[in-house]
């Protein structure tokens, strides 16, 4: 084959799996850049081993999946050292268009509970429940039995059940939600954010040591308002944004803000109750490279 042709065929292959391989990442690694990373690592082992394989779409999965393990076991103490709490690197899609991602499976909920498996188990639980691989193929993949891929499967549904939320509330009534809190937030009504919120409302921020931020989830409306208020009364938080654009992030309704210091992302889990269930501040600049700010 004319190596001209060659090239094209496996840059082709690679390309038609690229948005594949790079939703397996993002849910592995909980981070855009190193899925982009890992997926890039892929094609290089590709283009060695491409030509003559079978089947390119197995061959790549196996490839990125190997790829994120790695990743993900070498990052294990940097992790352990986080200062505060820690969030995924967010996914932010316009409003304006249909999702390229089902929302359960990049809600922040659901990417902090496969933070809680092992790389093994998280793998098994993607591959199988996510995105639809057969035991045996997942069993190729991570070079295990089936029933030990079995095992790992069962393991993890157990510790991620209730993790992936079903969005009953509209869009619309989510963006709604968003909206309300960021204008009683920026004017300082924290009797309006009060009653935003549900009773039981956690609010997360991600500074990541580098930017200021709570170094514990914030867990009850209480709680979130005292922290909000404390922040209006230093004058800092909301009341200092210079531009705002909704987005959909990580599946929610929420925000790119732009503040002095740069940008950050908050998102808004929508409760059963039509109140806010959840607040997620990512701050932490390392995270925040992809966002126009």
């Amino acid at each position: 084959m004319d190596a001209a042709l060659s090239n094209k065929a496996l840059a082709d292959a690679f390309e038609a799996q690229r948005p594949r391989l790079q939703r397996l990442a993002y849910r592995m690694l909980g981070s855009v850049a190193e899925a982009q990373d890992a997926v890039q690592d892929a094609w290089l082992r590709w283009t060695k081993a491409g030509e003559g394989v079978a089947d390119p779409g197995a061959w790549l999965v196996r490839a990125t999946t190997r790829l994120c393990i790695d990743r993900l076991r070498a990052a294990k103490a940097e992790r352990a050292a986080y200062r505060g709490p820690w969030l995924p690197e967010p996914l932010i899609e316009p409003l304006t268009q249909d999702p390229l991602e089902r929302a359960e499976d990049v809600s922040v909920a659901f990417l902090l509970a496969l933070e809680r498996l092992s790389p093994l188990e998280r793998a098994v639980f993607l591959l199988h429940d996510v995105f639809d691989e057969d035991y045996a193929a997942v069993a190729e993949t991570l070079e295990r039995t089936e029933p030990a891929v079995r095992q790992l499967a069962s393991r993890a549904r157990e510790h991620i059940r209730d993790a992936r939320p079903r969005f009953s509330v509209s869009q619309e009534e989510a963006s709604r939600l968003a909206a309300a809190f960021m204008a009683a937030a920026a004017n300082g009504d924290m009797a309006g954010l009060s009653t935003l919120l549900a009773e039981d409302a956690v609010l997360v921020s991600d500074g990541g040591g580098k930017r200021k931020a709570a170094l514990r989830v914030m867990v009850g409306r209480a709680d979130v308002v005292r922290l909000l208020e404390g922040l209006a009364w230093r004058g800092g938080g909301l009341g200092r944004v210079r531009d705002a654009k909704t987005m959909r992030i990580n599946g929610y309704a929420g925000f790119v803000v732009t503040l002095e210091e740069g940008p950050e992302t908050i998102a808004f889990q929508p409760g059963e109750d039509g109140r806010i269930a959840a607040i997620y501040m990512v701050r932490n600049p390392e995270k925040l490279s992809h966002v126009e700010g």
